[in-house]
This record gives C-alpha cells, structure tokens and sequence, in this order.
C-alpha cells in the first residue's frame, strides 16, 4: 500500500499514550531502563523488563527506548556537546534526516521526546524511505534560520543514499541555501551514522549511535523547536536525578 500520508503528525493512539497522567509511568520506566543499561544489561531484555512491569504498549516502549540511556552515554554527551554561543565560525555536520524529521513532526503537532539526554525526538520511523509531507518545506526554513543565527562557517547537510527521495530532498536543501544565501552544501552518504560518528567537525544530530561516538554534537532539532515552535507537544521523559541509586526507583 502506497504512503499517502501529507504531515508528520501524532499517531491517532497519542493523545492516550501520552497523555499526562501517563507521564509518571513513562518517567519512571525511563529511569529504570537507564538504571540497567548503567550496569551493563542488555537492551531488548531490558526494555522488556521494563515495558512489561509498567505494562506499556509498544508505542510507549519505543518512546521509553529512544528516550533513555546509561550513566556513561549521559557523561559523555554532557562533556561533548556544543552550545549554541560556541558555533560561530565552526562548521556543523547535519544528521540531516535526523534533525528534519523531528522539526517536521513538531510543526505538525506530533509528539515529541524530551530524553533523558536533553535531546528531542521525534516518534517518525523512515524504514528506507522518505516522503516529503506538508511539513517538509516550513522545517528546512526554520532549521535554516535558527542555525544562521549561529553564524556557522558552513554548513554540511548528509543524507543516507539507500534512504528513498534523498536526492530530491538535496535538491531542496541546495535550492533553499541557493534562494537565502545560507553556507550550505549537501552529501549523500552509504551510511551516515558512520560518517558522522568520527567527523572532526560539530555534528548536529540527536542519534544515540552518533553521540556516543563523536568528538563533539550540537543539539540542533531542540534549539529549532524551542526557539520557534513554542507549541509543540513535548513529553519530558527525564527524571530529576543526578545519578541513579544503587537500587531500581520504584514506580
């Protein structure tokens, strides 16, 4: 069945799944995953560990997923992300379906992923392809905007090759840059996580995979959405410690 959809919006269950009186039980499964992903357990027997306890469905396990992680990935985030008064003059390296994708799910309302990192995320799962929907064209202009404010010396955009429509989505990236002046220029890639995990330069990207390898990561899609999409849905799946006890939280 061909995809039809024109917006990167809510799924018709979110309004349940992640309503706030769901908060506390998403929040705490969260902490419990990063707990046992801390000391070394397994992701998949973790997750079902968790999702099983707090009889989650598997739209809240993959939301609980995206939104965890261990101490050591926490540390290593934290002392290799970038702010936003530090990318003057540097050139940024964009996860580019990465970042779009949750720009466009935020302009259409769709829930979004506050981690436990900081980052947001979006709840979109490409499998291979890309469509462009409503939201495509307004997302590559804010994006632009709020990183020309930056003032970065350039800016990289990459986009996985074997993913669907990426060349017509380079086609827009290049023409948007061409159209407003922006420092731009566009690459596709075999595999871009690979990529960007050993760039030397400041990569723009909220992928688990990438963060935790790179040398230095700016938070991109959450400068976006904070700065000009004041309405979007945000569930904050962080949890208000330091560091986690020696002991699982209980619900």
């Amino acid at each position: 069945m061909p995809d039809t959809r024109r917006h990167r919006g809510p799924h018709p269950e979110d309004a349940e799944l992640f309503a706030p009186a769901s908060w506390p039980a998403l929040r705490a499964a969260t902490a419990d995953l990063s707990w046992l992903l801390s000391r070394g357990y397994a992701e998949p027997s973790s997750l079902k560990l968790v999702g099983d306890r707090f009889q989650l469905t598997e739209r809240q396990r993959t939301a609980v997923m995206r939104s965890a992680c261990s101490d050591q990935a926490l540390q290593h985030r934290r002392q290799t992300q970038v702010p936003a008064e530090r990318i003057a003059g540097e050139r940024l390296d964009i996860d580019g379906f990465n970042v779009l994708t949750t720009v466009e799910a935020a302009l259409a309302h769709g829930v979004i992923l506050g981690g436990r990192d900081g980052c947001y995320r979006d709840m979109a799962s490409m499998h291979g392809s890309y469509r462009k929907v409503d939201e495509t064209e307004p997302a590559l202009t804010l994006i632009g905007e709020v990183l020309n404010e930056f003032r970065p010396a350039e800016c990289c955009w990459y986009l996985d090759r074997p993913v669907s429509n990426s060349g017509r989505v380079r086609t827009r990236l290049e023409r948007q840059a061409a159209e407003r002046g922006w420092p731009w220029q566009v690459e596709l890639a075999g595999n871009v996580d690979s990529v960007l995990a050993v760039s030397p330069h400041i990569v723009a990207t909220a992928d688990s995979v990438i963060l935790d390898r790179c040398q230095r990561w700016f938070n991109a899609a959450r400068e976006v959405v904070s700065r000009r999409l004041p309405n979007a849905v945000i569930v904050r799946f962080g949890f208000r410690v330091h560091t986690l006890p020696t002991q699982p939280p209980i619900g």
